[in-house]
């Protein structure tokens, strides 16, 4: 078979089939014409490649799986050399773990006392708006505001980007992209608009962020090859949460809310902000909206729905 149909055969994106063949997990076949000739074979050795990426074994550590199948095992999994690649995998996560969690400490820590020598004296415990959902918030409830987004064209408009880009929705160019709007992202040790957690879907946008920048790599594995968190909020500000939250991908500032009025899409009035985005996700194809998030909850795991959605 060819390498689009065995792209699409096995849910991977043919970018991310030509690294598998850089690795060497996959050797295809030669037709005379000089093509390439993908086998059964082949498909089920991508199949099982992508399903290890799910479970956190990085594409170039999935030799010995490859060779197991290659031996004839049924399962990938069967061999000493597998087994002792699953046990390397979890003795690195567990080094991995235990120095995130201590510069995690070590940073709160220096967080807490920083904040409170900036902020108001009366703040004595301050929120890491990136870990907590509070418990018990409204779900939001799908209002058909999003109902006709499917099919249509992504205007010629161009907004700033953390990454000093201007970007042009019109001209993402060919593949799929993931533009994810959301209201507000909140700063440690500043207060929230008030009444925020009882507006369905508003609570939520640092874990969301956070949400995407830990799935960031599959997600381009699966084929996405944009991500773009986008606010009304302004780039310095957006900025900021791209450093602080260690985000790979850039945020898209749209103060006027002119994709909003293009598109018409939903939004919201907040205490001390006349308007702001609800949470909606859009999947963007070949500059064409081809599949829309909306309502999203809970936010902090919403990335793996739209992986889900995208390896399916």
């Amino acid at each position: 078979m060819r390498i689009g149909e065995l792209a699409e055969r096995a849910k991977v994106s043919i970018k991310a089939v030509r690294y598998y063949e850089q690795l060497g997990l996959v050797k295809p076949g030669r037709l005379s014409n000089g093509y390439r000739d993908y086998s059964d074979h082949d498909l089920r050795v991508i199949s099982e490649i992508r399903a290890l990426s799910g479970f956190g074994i990085n594409p170039a550590r999935a030799a010995p799986f490859v060779e197991c199948l290659e031996a004839g095992h049924q399962h990938s999994d069967e061999c000493p050399a597998s087994l002792a690649a699953f046990r390397d995998s979890i003795t690195e996560l567990d080094r991995t773990i235990a120095s995130l969690t201590s510069r995690r400490e070590h940073l709160a820590e220096r967080l807490q006392q920083g904040a409170s020598r900036t902020f108001r004296t009366e703040i004595t415990t301050v929120i890491d708006y990136s870990k907590v959902l509070p418990d018990n918030l409204p779900v939001p409830v799908d209002d058909g505001a999003a109902d006709h987004l499917v099919g249509l064209a992504l205007p010629n408009l161009t907004f700033s980007a953390t990454d000093g880009r201007n970007v042009n929705l019109a001209e993402l160019g060919p593949g799929r992209t993931v533009v994810y709007l959301y209201p507000l992202t909140g700063v440690p040790g500043t207060d929230l608009p008030d009444g925020w957690d009882a507006i369905p879907g508003a609570r939520g946008c640092s874990t969301e962020a956070c949400d995407f920048r830990d799935h960031y790599t599959l997600l381009r594995d699966v084929g996405a090859e944009n991500v773009f968190g986008m606010s009304s909020q302004e780039t310095g500000y957006q900025g900021e949460v791209v450093d602080r939250l260690g985000l790979p991908f850039p945020m898209l500032s749209d103060p006027n809310f002119a994709l909003a009025k293009a598109l018409n899409l939903p939004t919201f009035p907040a205490p001390g902000h006349d308007r702001l985005y609800t949470r909606l996700t859009l999947i963007v194809k070949d500059c064409v909206i081809e599949h829309v998030f909306y309502p999203i909850f809970p936010p902090n795991a919403h990335a793996q729905q739209v992986l889900d959605w995208l390896q399916q």
